[in-house]
């Protein structure tokens, strides 16, 4: 390649996603970006569902193709070809309109790693990537977490209502248990600020193992567990930082997990769907313990 990239961008009805991307590709294009061309207004449309529902729809009602190709930015025929053998391959005319712009050669690593930046939850807690360096009285608050494959760097509203909870309200010397731990985050936040015990669970061995790595990396143990082992002994804390649909279905063994008196937070859920999960915790007292852009973190007390 001669690392001189032009990017194309035109828009095409979403049943024809899929023809324009395999004739753009099979014409030369290096590669093929589709984003919901209706993003931010009135006609946005959802297709993605919760676990166990089906996608509200097939596909977006239109969508923005943008597309790379290696090819001279300063050619106003840069293109042109390949755009003319795609639409003949997808049966489709070629757009009557259409973007292009120049993509310059950048350091695209250091441009990724500056999307993340330390993250404050409190005056005892900090997450903060492998890049950036901790130093003097950060070090002791810090846990360095890297973006994987897993969820949970601090960054979403759930993680950090959940953090917030356990830097500001979690007595030390507890029994912890963190449920669908993705990558640990609020297992080794429990740990460092001083759970007795901690026990992380996830159903996705990717997780486990990227839970594994990051609290080998922030020196924390942790007993770290499939959710297709047996359940654990029950604990003072369970977190459950997940979805809705999981946190609904997996109530009664959620609730089994929390010993007579003991807390459960859950988080993962909208505002609006606090009462439908809430009513499925029959055997705890759930409240609201804090709202963030929109996503709720519910407290509830395990009754005897």
């Amino acid at each position: 390649m001669s690392g001189a990239w032009v990017e194309l961008e035109f828009i095409v009805d979403g049943d024809r996603v899929d023809a324009w991307s395999d004739a753009l590709l099979a014409s030369g294009a290096l590669s093929v970006q589709v984003e919901d061309a209706d993003a931010d207004g009135a006609d946005e449309q959802a297709i993605f569902g919760e676990p166990g529902e089906p996608p509200p729809a097939a596909g977006w009602r239109r969508s923005r193709l943008r597309i790379l190709f290696e090819g001279d930015p300063r050619d106003p025929l840069a293109g042109v070809a390949l755009l003319a053998q795609a639409a003949a391959i997808a049966g489709e005319p070629v757009p009557g309109r259409t973007e292009r712009r120049a993509v310059a050669e950048r350091d695209w690593v250091g441009e990724t790693q500056a999307q993340f930046t330390p993250i404050e939850i409190g005056p005892r807690l900090r997450i903060s990537p492998s890049w950036h360096p901790v130093t003097g009285p950060d070090l002791d608050r810090s846990i360095v977490l890297d973006p994987g494959l897993a969820f949970g760097t601090g960054s979403h509203p759930t993680t950090r209502m959940c953090l917030r909870w356990i830097e500001r309200a979690m007595p030390p010397g507890l029994r912890v248990i963190d449920y669908g731990c993705g990558s640990g985050i609020l297992a080794i936040a429990a740990a460092r600020l001083g759970a007795r015990e901690v026990v992380a669970i996830d159903i996705d061995d990717q997780a486990i193992a990227s839970t594994a790595d990051n609290a080998r990396a922030n020196q924390v143990t942790l007993e770290i567990r499939s959710s297709r082992d047996p359940a654990p002994a029950p604990a003072d804390i369970v977190l459950a930082n997940i979805l809705a649909n999981p946190l609904k279905l997996l109530a009664p063994m959620l609730e089994s997990l929390v010993r007579p008196g003991g807390t459960i937070l859950l988080a993962g859920l909208l505002e609006r769907q606090v009462d439908e999960v809430a009513a499925c915790y029959a055997r705890c007292r759930i409240e609201v313990d804090q709202v963030d852009e929109g996503w709720a973190c519910l407290r509830g007390t395990r009754q005897a």
